[in-house]
C-alpha cells in the first residue's frame, strides 16, 4: 500500500514543476513585451513633443518611479510574501489583504498630503511651473498604490498569467496616449503625460478575473492537515515580515532606479528640462537593452537557483559564464553600431530635435555592458543566498554615482553623468563578481527553488521592466 502515495508523489512532482515552469515562462514573455512597449512610449513622445516638453515628461517619469519604488514597492513585497505563505499553510488571507490595503491607502494619503504641502517646490522647481504635470504626477503615484497592491495580491496567489496581463495592459494603456498624438487623434504634452497616470489605473481591469477563480484556494487546508482540526490560526502580518531579505531586495530595486532615473533629475536642476530629455535619451541606450534583459532575468534566477541547489557547481558557473559572454558580445556589437551610425540611429528612434555625439553613445554602451553583467552577477549572488551582501554593494555604487554627478569634477554635466554611469556600473560588476566568486551565505537569504523568495525576485525584475 505504501507504493500508492509514492507513485502519486512522483506524478505530482513533475506536474508541479511543469506548472511552475509554465508560469515562469509566461511572466518572462510578459516582461519582454512590456519592455518593448515602454520603449515605444518614449520614442513616440520624443518625436511628437518639443525639447522642453519631452524633457518635462522625462523628469516626471523619473520622479514618479523613484517615488513609487520607495513608497509602494514594500507593500507589494509584504502582500505577495504573506499571501503565498498563508495559502501554503491553509490560512485565510482576508486579514493580510485588509491590513495591506490599509497600509497602502495610508501611504498614498500621506504622500498626497506631503505633495500638496510641497506643491510650490514640486510644481515650480521640478516641473517648471507646469500645473498639469504636477496633478498627473500626484495622481500617478496614488494610482500606482492600487496597481502595486494588485500585483502583490496576484503574485501571492500565484496568478502569474494575470500578473503578466496586468503589466502588459499597463504598458499598452500608457503608450496609447502618445500614439493618439502621433496619428492626430489628440495633441499636446498633457495627453502624452496622461499615459503615466492612466497606465496603472486602466491596468486594474484584470483584477476582477482573479476573484473568479478564488474559490477554496485561498482557504484550503495545508497539505497533510486534518480537516477536523479546524482552521489554522492567523500568522503574524507586519511590515517587518520577510526580514532582511525583503529589505535587501527593496534596496537593490531602489538603487536600480537611482542608476536609471537620477541622472535626468540632477541634470534638470542645473541645465533645464531640454537637457534632462537629452540625457534621458542618451541613457535609453542603456535602458532599452535592460528592459529586454529583464525578460531574461526573470527566467535566469530560477534557473540559477536550481543549479545552485545541486552539489555540482560546475553547471551553475557555466551558466553564469555563458550569460556574461553573451552580454559581452552584445555590448561589443552595440559599441560598433554606435561608432558607425549611433547619432543617426538615435535620431531615427527619438527624432532629430537633439544632436548626439558618438563619444557619448559609446561611453553609455560600454556602461550598459557592465551594468547588464552586474545584473547577471546579482542574480547569481541572490541564487547563492547573498542578498544582503549584494544590496550593500548596490547602495554604495548608487551613492557613488550621485556624488560623482553632483561634484563638478568635469564641467560638462552630460559627460559627467555618462562617465558616472560607466564608472559605477564597472565598480558594481566588480564588487558583485567578488561576491559571486567567494560566497558567504546568510541563512536567512537562502533562496529555495519555487519558494516565495524566488518569486519575489522574479517580480522585482518584472517591476523594473515596467
Amino acid at each position: 500500500m505504501s507504493q500508492v502515495p509514492d507513485k502519486a508523489a512522483e506524478a505530482e512532482g513533475p506536474s508541479e514543476a511543469a506548472d511552475y515552469g509554465r508560469r515562469a515562462s509566461l511572466l518572462s514573455i510578459g516582461v519582454g513585451i512590456t519592455g518593448l512597449i515602454t520603449y515605444l512610449y518614449f520614442a513616440l513622445a520624443s518625436h511628437e513633443l518639443s525639447k522642453d516638453q519631452y524633457g518635462e515628461i522625462a523628469i516626471l517619469w523619473s520622479a514618479v518611479f523613484i517615488t513609487v519604488s520607495t513608497l509602494q514597492r514594500p507593500v507589494e513585497q509584504l502582500l505577495s510574501r504573506t499571501i503565498s505563505d498563508h495559502l501554503a499553510g491553509g490560512i485565510p488571507i482576508a486579514r493580510p489583504v485588509r491590513v495591506a490595503a490599509t497600509i497602502q491607502f495610508a501611504v498614498s494619503v500621506g504622500f498626497i498630503a506631503v505633495a500638496l504641502l510641497l506643491r510650490g517646490p514640486l510644481q515650480d522647481g521640478l516641473l517648471n511651473g507646469n500645473t498639469s504635470l504636477y496633478w498627473i504626477g500626484l495622481g500617478a503615484v496614488a494610482a500606482y498604490g492600487a496597481s502595486y497592491f494588485a500585483r502583490g495580491f496576484l503574485a501571492g496567489s500565484h496568478r502569474t498569467t494575470l500578473y503578466a496581463l496586468l503589466i502588459i495592459s499597463e504598458s499598452v494603456a500608457r503608450t496609447a496616449f502618445p500614439l493618439a498624438v502621433a496619428i492626430g487623434i489628440a495633441s499636446g504634452q498633457s495627453v502624452v503625460a496622461m499615459g503615466i497616470v492612466a497606465a496603472p489605473t486602466l491596468s486594474l481591469i484584470v483584477v476582477p478575473f482573479a476573484f473568479l477563480t478564488r474559490g477554496s484556494e485561498a482557504t484550503a487546508p495545508a497539505a497533510g492537515g486534518d480537516p477536523d482540526d479546524g482552521p489554522p490560526p492567523e500568522s503574524d502580518f507586519s511590515l517587518a515580515r520577510g526580514g532582511g531579505f525583503a529589505g535587501a531586495v527593496f534596496l537593490i530595486m531602489l538603487s536600480e532606479q537611482t542608476f536609471l532615473n537620477a541622472g535626468p533629475l540632477l541634470i534638470s536642476a542645473s541645465a533645464g528640462a531640454a537637457a534632462a530629455g537629452f540625457i534621458f535619451n542618451i541613457l535609453m541606450v542603456a535602458r532599452a537593452p535592460l528592459l529586454l534583459f529583464q525578460a531574461v532575468q526573470t527566467a535566469l534566477l530560477p534557473h540559477l537557483t536550481r543549479l545552485n541547489s545541486d552539489d555540482n557547481g560546475q553547471d551553475f558557473r557555466a551558466s553564469v559564464r555563458v550569460t556574461l559572454q553573451a552580454i559581452a558580445g552584445f555590448a561589443a556589437l552595440a559599441v560598433v553600431a554606435m561608432l558607425i551610425a549611433g547619432p543617426k540611429l538615435m535620431q531615427v528612434a527619438f527624432g532629430d530635435k537633439f544632436s548626439y555625439e558618438r563619444l557619448d553613445l559609446v561611453i553609455v554602451s560600454v556602461g550598459m555592458g557592465f551594468y547588464l553583467s552586474a545584473a547577471t552577477l546579482n542574480q547569481a549572488a541572490l541564487a547563492q543566498g547573498q542578498a544582503r551582501r549584494a544590496a550593500t554593494r548596490w547602495v554604495a555604487c548608487a551613492i557613488a554615482f550621485i556624488l560623482w554627478t553632483l561634484v563638478p569634477v568635469i564641467s560638462d554635466e552630460f559627460l559627467r553623468v555618462e562617465l558616472g554611469y560607466l564608472g559605477a556600473a564597472l565598480l558594481l560588476s566588480g564588487l558583485l563578481y567578488a561576491i559571486y566568486r567567494r560566497p558567504h551565505v546568510h541563512p536567512g537569504d537562502a533562496v529555495k527553488p519555487g519558494s516565495t523568495d524566488e518569486m519575489e525576485l522574479q517580480l522585482a525584475a518584472a517591476d523594473e521592466a515596467n
